[in-house]
């Protein structure tokens, strides 16, 4: 399989940034399809952990071509930061990623609008990252956005005007935040001018003339698939696609050109913000069940966003998350992570179906209001005492331990084709 799109099919923080890590070697192209820096892809060496938000994790690599696609956002000042931090550890940036010159840019203007917007719901929040996404990609459907090809436009400063006008009438008049400094627009867009303009692509035709030529091209998704803004949990979800089919919008390549879809799921459940979540056992106020299984979990799963530090809500695996996202994505095999988070739980529960008023579900209902009430039904496994954490073949796992992926498999309807044992590369597990 030479092209791959590789997605989380939970909430995000699936661990994707390690498995995407662990592939890019065999990779002539890594390439980011869509969302922007509320993405954190952590990437473990050694002792070290590199956190990337824009940058397709395969840039540690010699070999690898790293490409960030149309469907994304970029903020320059966070971009810059990225690449000054890898050229500080000897990493060529500039020789090994190209950016898309149809790339949306993030400018200050879009995270004022964003923390006011937060700020005005108050308990209605929808818990964002605050980084200006929403609000950059509104703009590019209303077609007011600045693209990286626009830093070469005669027109730049007038468009710019008409956006902040925009902005701080709803900034001032609307939301009863202050206006946005110009100063720090103008800088955002001298910053982009100097160091992301020089990187711009046709990233479709880079793409094309590796395909053509029997390049290995990994897709890299970001967030997860139930944040999706069409198929997620609306209106608790990001602000793009996050689904498989992204990737072709976002990249400009065509389906014929993708050969498999590699789901990355943990062994549980995390959500960082608001939202339904049914399967939820711990969050940051103290929510706990009766045996502490969650607190366990997020305890020993250090469960942190990497990009915003908040503690992640935790809770059992899903199966009714992982058969959607399966069905949405055209899922062909799993890649489920932190297996040994589970290490030392008397009993593992297994999310197999929701009930709604007396009745199953054949699917996750389409309305949150719904989905926050629905009853999950649990099977209950057998947990183990030994320690899964580095293993790198089945036989060293427990039986116990094989028995719930076995399980998984069968609810999901689809093969685990990767098991994560750890957070370093080597920890894992090829089947």
């Amino acid at each position: 399989m030479t092209n791959t799109v590789a997605i989380g099919i939970q909430w995000g923080d699936e661990g994707k940034g390690k498995i995407v890590d662990l592939m890019a070697p065999d990779m002539d192209v890594v390439a980011r399809f869509q969302g922007g820096p509320n993405a954190g892809h952590t990437l473990v060496l050694g002792d070290k952990k590199t956190v990337l938000n824009h940058i397709p994790s395969g840039i540690l690599h010699d070999d690898t071509l790293c490409l960030i696609g149309n469907g994304t956002v970029v903020d320059p000042f966070r971009l810059v930061e990225e690449m000054d931090m890898l050229l500080e550890a000897g990493i060529p940036v500039a020789d090994r990623l190209k950016i898309s010159d149809r790339c949306q840019l993030i400018l200050p203007y879009h995270r004022d609008l964003d923390a006011a917007r937060e700020a005005a719901k108050g308990k209605g929040k929808i818990g964002t990252t605050g980084k200006g996404i929403g609000p950059c990609y509104e703009d590019k459907t209303a077609r007011r956005g600045i693209r990286l090809i626009d830093l070469t436009s005669d027109d730049l400063d007038a468009r710019i005007d008409a956006n902040i006008e925009y902005v701080n009438f709803m900034l001032t008049q609307y939301l009863n935040a202050e206006p946005v400094n110009r100063a720090d627009v103008d800088e955002a867009l001298e910053l982009a001018k100097a160091r992301l303009l020089p990187l711009a692509a046709d990233v479709p035709l880079i793409l094309q003339k590796r395909i053509k030529a029997g390049d290995k091209i990994l897709y890299e998704g970001a967030q997860g698939s139930m944040l999706d803004v069409d198929h997620g949990t609306y209106p608790f979800v990001t602000s793009s696609n996050t689904v498989a089919g992204a990737a072709l919008a976002g990249l400009g390549v065509g389906p014929g050109q993708v050969d498999a879809v590699l789901g990355i799921c943990k062994a549980y459940t995390t959500r960082v913000g608001a939202g339904p979540f049914p399967t939820e056992l711990y969050n940051a106020d103290g929510m706990c069940d009766e045996k502490n299984s969650g607190k366990h979990m997020a305890e020993k799963g250090h469960e942190f966003g990497a990009t915003t530090g908040r503690p992640r809500r935790t809770g059992w695996f899903d199966g009714p998350v992982v058969q959607h996202a399966v069905r949405i994505n055209g899922v062909t095999g799993l890649a489920i992570t932190k297996l040994d988070v589970l290490d030392g739980l008397e009993e593992v529960k297994l999310c197999v179906g929701y009930e709604l008023n007396g009745e199953r579900l054949e699917s996750i209902p389409a309305c949150c209001s719904q989905l926050e009430v629905v009853t999950p039904i649990y099977e209950t496994l057998p947990g183990w005492c030994e320690n899964t954490f580095g293993a790198t073949s089945m036989d060293q796992l427990p039986a116990n331990a094989v028995a719930l992926l076995k399980r998984i498999e069968e609810v999901c309807d689809c093969k685990v084709t990767m098991l994560s044992t750890g957070p370093d590369r080597n920890h894992i597990i090829h089947l």
